[in-house]
This record gives structure tokens, C-alpha cells and sequence, in this order.
């Protein structure tokens, strides 16, 4: 996609304040999203882009919080806004899908007259409209009979169904940008399937920009148009779906690579897997922060790498200290691992 950002995340360094020190949940990060474009963040858990996020949101203000950088959203610096202006974008321009629905939706109320606060939230509706709005809504995601399923407590609901409604509620009030947190980690395989058709298609009917958070790189090649792959509250490779899955530059993303399962594998072949385990957010290793787990640190990784296009014109950026030929020969060596193979000209 192309185009004006939508929103525009500028160095965004969110630290806490802790008894055992700084905490460097999310260190540096920038991105972009256009109208209409879905960015797929990956990562294993802690590497920040959960926090990042929900940074945009407004949901880690804390006293012990360190907030820095700008996030431009609609010509707004959504790091600047009080309180009172983040409830007006919360909700109506930005929603979020969270990871786990049965703990989002309260146990206690009907789905429906939850959906029904949250239009109300925003719009000046009555009962009645609203309810037929959350009727409206609950169809529009694929939930068979909403007349009747809007009457039902969420645990009436299958786990498929309570992130339909979940989604559902994300899109009351016709959102700029839908944030999706993790959106298929507690489903079978073919509701995950359902799920992120589901999302696609919303996307397309409706051009929202769409942020996809998952550490499953399976998940991000079905919908994403650029992925962003974070490590330790960085951002250590960035670039369009063909890039990041044909010619990733990244020792971390060849990793997440390898331990994709693929039915075009062997049956007994082996998934490999990224020794030892990310580091402390309060005690980073000098220099790159994954050269304790990297096979091919050397001496210059004990410098910060800097995040930056060292392949002219393609717009894939890297934070790694290997030269370019010498990743396409170590990616190569090791392509029954990773699984990669280049696209057919």
C-alpha cells in the first residue's frame, strides 16, 4: 500500500521504573502504517511489541512509566494527549483486538448489551438503535442468528465466536486503525483460519490500517503486506512479506524461519530452534542484543548495529553487522533449516 501513514511511531522508547531497575520494554521503535495496509509485528514474548502497541492506546501510562518519542496519528501526537483525549480516540478511531476474548467480555453481562455500551460510548444512540447496531455487527462477523446470540452470556459463545464478537466490538464505531493482539493464539487451527479471512476481509471492505501482533511468522503470511520482526525491545528487521520470507537479512528472522512447520518437509524432519534465551530487558547485553544467542556474532557485535537499508532501493531494513553477501551465503548454507526457498522468476 501506498500513500499518507495513517499513523506514524516516531523512536518510541517506553521504560519502566522498577525496585530491581529500567525496564526497556520498548527501545527505539518506528513505524508506519498507510490506510487500508496491515503490518504484521512478530516476535517472541517480551520482545515489546505488545507494550508498543498499546502504548499507541494510551494503556501503559503508569506512574513508574517512562514514555519518549511521538506517535502522529491522524496529524495528532497521541504521546501528548491527556487522558480525556486518548477516550476519544480509544474505542472509535483505534480499537484493539486482544489475545484472550473470555477475559476481555465480562462474564456477567449479555454480549449484546456490552456491544451496546460500546456504541454508546461513542455515539448518541438509544437502546433500541444501538441494539440493532450490535445485531448488525454481530451478522457482519459471521455469528449465525444474532437476534438471538446477542441475548447470551460469553460463556454460551465457542472460543471462535467470542473473538467474532470481540472483533465485533472493535468495530462498533468504524475505526481508522484496528490493532489485533495475538488474535488466533487460543484457537483450533481452522477458527485461526477463519479468523484472519475474517479480519482480511473487514480490511478490505472497510480500509481500515491494520496492525497484526504475533510471534507466528505462519500467521503473518497469510494477511500482512510488511512485517516488522522485534527482539528485545527492538526492531531488527522491517520489509515487505516477500522480503522478510525470500530474502531475510536478519540471523533472528532466519531463526523464527527455521522453526516454521512446512507440509513440504519431510515427515521426520526436525524443526531447528534458536539456542539459549532472550535477555533481560534490565540487563542488555552490550552492543547487538542478540549476539549471545546468534551462531555468527564476531568481534563488531559488541557494537549497536544500527537499523538501516544496506540493500539500496528495496526499503528492507536490517540491525545486523554482517555484510550482505556474507548473509546470502550463511542463509544459503543453512536454506534446509530456515525452508526458504526463492520464488519462481
Amino acid at each position: 500500500m501506498s500513500g499518507e501513514p495513517l499513523i506514524r511511531v516516531e523512536d518510541l522508547k517506553v521504560h519502566f521504573d522498577t525496585d530491581d531497575g529500567i525496564v526497556k520494554a520498548v527501545d527505539g521503535v518506528s513505524f508506519s502504517v498507510s490506510r487500508g495496509e496491515m503490518l504484521g509485528i512478530v516476535g517472541e514474548s517480551g520482545s515489546g511489541k505488545s507494550v508498543a502497541n498499546m502504548t499507541i492506546l494510551g494503556l501503559t501510562r503508569a506512574p513508574n512509566a517512562l514514555i519518549s518519542g511521538r506517535i502522529e496519528f491522524d496529524g495528532k501526537n497521541l504521546v501528548d494527549l491527556d487522558e480525556e483525549g486518548m477516550r476519544e480516540i480509544r474505542g472509535s478511531q483505534i480499537s484493539m483486538i486482544f489475545q484472550d476474548p473470555l477475559s476481555s467480555l465480562h462474564p456477567f453481562f449479555k454480549v449484546g448489551k456490552q456491544l451496546v455500551e460500546a456504541i454508546q460510548v461513542h455515539q448518541d444512540l438509544d437502546d433500541d438503535a444501538a441494539m440493532a447496531r450490535a445485531v448488525e455487527l454481530l451478522g457482519l462477523v459471521g455469528i449465525p442468528d444474532p437476534e438471538r446470540r446477542v441475548g447470551e452470556y460469553p460463556h454460551e459463545f465457542s472460543g471462535g465466536m467470542r473473538q467474532r464478537a470481540m472483533i465485533a466490538m472493535a468495530l462498533t464505531n468504524d475505526p481508522k486503525l484496528l490493532i489485533a493482539d495475538e488474535p488466533t493464539t487460543a484457537l483450533d487451527v481452522t477458527t485461526q483460519a477463519q479468523i484472519l479471512r475474517l479480519i482480511e476481509r473487514l480490511r478490505q471492505e472497510f480500509g481500515m490500517a491494520v496492525i497484526m501482533i504475533t510471534h507466528d511468522l505462519g500467521v503473518i503470511a497469510e494477511v500482512a503486506d510488511r512485517v516488522q520482526v522485534m527482539y528485545a525491545g527492538q526492531v531488527v528487521e522491517s520489509g515487505s512479506l516477500e522480503e522478510i520470507f525470500y530474502n531475510p537479512q536478519h540471523p533472528y528472522t532466519w531463526g523464527l524461519l527455521g522453526s516454521l512447520t512446512r507440509i513440504d518437509k519431510p515427515r521426520r524432519a526436525r524443526l531447528s530452534q534458536i539456542a539459549g534465551q532472550p535477555p533481560s530487558l534490565i540487563a542488555l547485553p552490550a552492543g547487538c542484543h542478540f549476539r549471545n544467542r546468534c551462531p555468527h556474532a564476531f568481534d563488531r557485535c559488541t557494537q549497536m548495529p544500527p537499523l538501516e537499508e544496506r540493500i539500496p532501493e528495496r526499503g528492507h531494513t536490517d540491525r545486523c553487522w554482517l555484510p550482505p553477501e556474507q548473509k546470502k551465503t550463511l542463509r544459503m548454507s543453512s536454506a534446509g533449516e530456515i525452508g526458504l526457498e526463492e520464488p519462481a522468476a
